[in-house]
């Protein structure tokens, strides 16, 4: 049985199509696309401008840092909390010092799953390259953070005060 590529796959095609017509190992996706468009590749319907809008405020949500008062450590703002409605996918923003637990709780789970799906990605794409390139020293990639977190918790701060 014979399986329908979807359009991830047949993009992904199309992109080693490219290095290999380009003889190169390394892609800027503007210039696939450019190529892309120019062979009569269908070229994606643009955002509206409310969507547009709605990504803008969304990433302002995501960049607002805020100073603790106590510690004078930097946090986050604004929790992301993704949900659905009907089949439609929504992220919805709280303000940190607002949210109830329920939401701090669900959001905060939500972004460590986040990392842990990239921990598992860093592994197996480290272990994939180490099994291709066996006579070269292999990549470790350390999964235990903490002391990485301490030493970061514990590092003298760029506004010249200590760590707190």
């Amino acid at each position: 049985m014979h399986k329908t590529k979807t359009k991830s796959e047949k993009m992904q095609d199309f992109v080693r199509y490219f290095k290999e017509k380009h003889g190169v190992i390394s892609a800027d996706m503007h210039e696939v696309a450019k190529e892309a468009e120019e062979m009569g590749w269908k070229m994606p319907k643009p955002k509206t401008p409310l969507d547009l809008l709605a990504a803008q405020f969304s990433d302002s949500q995501r960049e607002e840092i805020r100073k603790d008062e106590v510690t004078g450590r930097p946090y986050r703002a604004n929790l992301a909390v993704s949900t659905w409605q009907g089949n439609t996918q929504l992220v919805l923003w709280t303000d940190i010092d607002v949210a109830p637990r329920h939401i701090a709780h669900k959001a905060l789970t939500q972004y460590r799953e986040q990392m842990v799906g990239e921990a598992v990605q860093l592994t197996t794409t480290a272990a994939h390259w180490n099994r291709m390139n066996p006579t070269d020293e292999p990549i470790v990639m350390e999964l235990d953070f903490g002391p990485d977190v301490e030493w970061e918790l514990n590092a003298p701060r760029a506004d010249g005060e200590e760590a707190a």
